[in-house]
């Protein structure tokens, strides 16, 4: 029995969120596993309604959980900045979610911007180091609003979260079997600390790994190579400021932030799992957004709670949504509605 938290949160979330669960239904009736699912109205409204982002018992709330299901956060009437970091990153760091997950791959039927490239070449994973280097929060002001103003915004890097990412990854790299390649992307010539600590933890960790290729690129070289030759790549692992830049260039390579899923990871804890793409809000209660990415963040749940058989039918349903039934990812444009989109894909899951 997995306990699952639910925060469908603001604008289009709450219809993607409910895609997905009409996809966990199905499949765990297919292969045969039980949960129970929790709602909470963590958002924009709660926030606007009661001035409240988080309870304060949220953090050891979640930890009761198996896994947390989250569909978007984001509010026109609210400023940038209070409930991303209110709800988001407060649960990432609350949590100790120190891995970022971020699949990139073009299932069958999608365009990708990618000249002459198809779903044999866009098919890779980023691990993205997600609680240290520049979203650490460190750093500040020295005489804010005068012309002598000063501004600082320190990358931390610590030797045990360099390592548990740089580990991880090498775990997962393995796992995935494919290339069975692992590339740190970084800035050794230029950021000379942080990256020091972060090559020679990768190579130190390597050895631990003989059956694992091991390659470095600098981040600007990467982001060429991820449009020019992206079937060069099977695992890339990173800090958390480059991992967030360079999975939104993939996400585009993949057909856009529409089918774009990430997770929150803590291995040993509670992990988060979301669509990327955001709350969307001119689109909310027109039944018109894509809801695949929120399906591929429950494949992805589906992976880490070890439902390997679930996940992989999910996986499976998704791209016999895409390859035979789609006209477009954009909302609107799909030739279905968010709801048949969903229905889709339970109905492969149930047929299969």
């Amino acid at each position: 029995m997995y306990k699952i938290a639910v925060i469908p949160g603001d604008g289009t979330g709450p219809e993607v969120v409910r895609e997905g669960l009409k996809v966990l239904e199905a499949v765990s009736r297919k292969v045969g596993f039980k949960y129970e699912t929790v709602h909470y109205d963590w958002g924009g409204d709660r926030y606007l309604a009661t001035g409240e982002v988080l309870p304060e018992s949220a953090i050891d709330e979640m930890r009761q959980f198996d896994a947390i299901y989250l569909g978007a956060i984001g509010h026109p009437d609210v400023k940038p900045g209070i409930l991303e970091k209110g709800i988001l990153l407060a649960l990432r760091f609350g949590l100790d979610q120190y891995i970022n997950l971020r699949p990139v791959k073009l299932y069958p039927g999608v365009e990708t911007p990618l000249k002459d490239k198809g779903p044999e070449d866009i098919n890779y994973v980023v691990v993205r180091e997600n609680t240290e280097g520049l979203y650490s929060g460190a750093g500040g002001f020295l005489k804010k609003g005068t012309p002598d103003e000063v501004a600082t915004q320190l990358s931390i890097n610590t030797r045990k979260g360099v390592e548990r990412c740089v580990r991880y990854a090498f775990e997962y790299c393995r796992k995935r079997n494919r290339q069975k390649k692992l590339t740190l992307v970084g800035k050794t010539n230029v950021l000379t600390y942080a990256f020091d600590l972060w090559e020679r933890t990768f190579n130190e960790v390597a050895k631990e790994y003989p059956d694992i290729k091991t390659d470095y690129a600098h981040v600007d070289a990467t982001t060429m190579w991820m449009v020019k030759n992206p079937e060069w790549f099977d695992v890339i692992v990173t800090d958390n400021m480059f991992g967030d830049i360079i999975t939104d260039l993939g996400a585009m390579t993949q057909g856009g932030m529409g089918i774009a899923a990430g997770g929150n990871i803590n291995p040993q804890g509670v992990s988060m799992f979301e669509p990327i793409g955001g709350s969307a809000p001119k689109y909310t209660g027109m039944n018109v957004i894509n809801p695949l990415a929120a399906i591929g963040a429950l494949q992805m749940m589906l992976e880490v709670l070890g439902e390997e058989q679930a996940a992989d039918l999910v996986d499976r349903a998704i791209a016999h949504v895409t390859g035979t039934k789609l006209k477009s990812l954009s909302a609107g444009k799909m030739g279905y509605s968010t709801s048949e989109v969903g229905d889709m894909v339970a109905q492969f899951v149930a047929d299969a």
